[in-house]
């Protein structure tokens, strides 16, 4: 079943408000969308998915509703799982560290421990199962046994493998969104080895769906569940990392990831000292230097100074003479006689 609607309905809904409609909480909702029970569309605003009028009147008008939809996305954990299933909660951890029973969904708890969810409806079907009987008592086959002391637990990479097929569900019939998806998994230096042009990481990391996160980033619990959703063990990189050269070409094909634009160079005026003239100016004529005016003619200095010319002394008044003389002389006779 697909995940994605081929037409938008004018009439959508968020997650929470269908939830509401459903009769879902919103795990149990994200649950089924990622199983293909409840379709979706994109949102043309980019507000993630959303669910049409007519996809909730085709889940309400099913028989059982809502308990038979609500069946089909419950989920335990080990103990009730252990419960279910009518074994010994290690026997239950056993099969699903050697990946014979897949997990759906996890969380930490408060201990920043993982606990890992189980379909009900997945864990009820394997125990029907006649072949599995020998698995559900007695001794566990040496295979088992085997796996167990080396330490394997396959739950995280079932994780990764069921949550790839969730998110390409849900990227539909987009080729970049089908290549984002896988690249969601892997580690960001893997894929640029894979992904060399920066435009088209650019575009990959535009379509990236969210993962499951807990805690601020940076965090122990943010860095755990980061390893938990990045694909580690050899053999599975290397899986993820040809899927995702594959999907790439597909989407090469739709068109070329659209590369940015080279940034404008800055305006900048010329400094005063250093004038620049326009390179569509015609280059001014080169004038000819002015000539240069000659050097003034000097007299050349003699030796010995000659002297300075003598100046006459101006002459002696004359004796005065006249009236004024016989005047005086007179006065000066009367003077004597008295």
């Amino acid at each position: 079943m697909s995940g994605t609607l081929a037409k938008t309905d004018p009439c959508t809904f968020g997650p929470s408000r269908a939830a509401r409609e459903l009769g879902l909480k919103r795990g149990e909702f994200g649950l089924a969308v990622n199983l293909g029970l409840v379709r979706t569309t994109p949102d043309e605003g980019g507000g993630g998915r959303r669910v049409t009028r007519a996809e909730l009147d085709r889940l309400r008008a099913a028989d059982g509703f809502p308990d038979g939809l609500r069946e089909r996305v419950s989920t335990t954990g080990t103990q009730e799982g252990a419960a279910l299933m009518e074994i010994a909660p290690t026997r239950f951890t056993t099969l699903a560290r050697f990946g014979l029973l897949v997990p759906v969904s996890f969380y930490l708890n408060r201990y920043r421990a993982v606990v890992w969810l189980y379909l009900t409806e997945e864990l009820r079907q394997f125990t029907a199962e006649a072949s599995n009987a020998r698995l559900l008592s007695g001794r566990l086959p040496a295979e088992i046994r085997e796996g167990l002391k080396a330490g394997l637990d396959r739950r995280p990479r079932n994780w990764r493998g069921r949550h790839s097929g969730f998110l390409l569900r849900q990227a539909g019939d987009d080729p970049w969104a089908r290549a984002a998806a896988v690249a969601a998994l892997l580690d960001p230096a893997d894929v640029a080895e894979v992904v060399q042009d920066p435009a088209e990481r650019a575009r990959l990391d535009r379509f990236r769906p969210r993962l499951p996160g807990h805690g601020t980033s940076g965090s122990p619990a943010a860095e755990l569940v980061q390893r938990l959703t990045t694909a580690t063990d050899p053999d599975e990189v290397a899986w993820f990392r040809a899927d995702l050269a594959h999907t790439l070409e597909a989407a090469r094909g739709e068109g070329p990831a659209p590369h940015p634009l080279p940034e404008p160079t800055p305006c900048t005026l010329p400094t005063p000292s250093t004038p620049t003239a326009p390179s569509t100016l015609p280059t001014p004529r080169t004038l000819p230097a002015p000539p240069t005016p000659p050097a003034p003619r000097m007299l050349p200095i003699p030796r010995t100074l000659p002297a300075p010319p003598t100046v006459p002394a101006p002459p002696e008044d004359p004796k005065p003479t006249g009236l004024l003389t016989r005047l005086r002389r007179r006065g000066r006779r009367s003077a004597r006689s008295t």
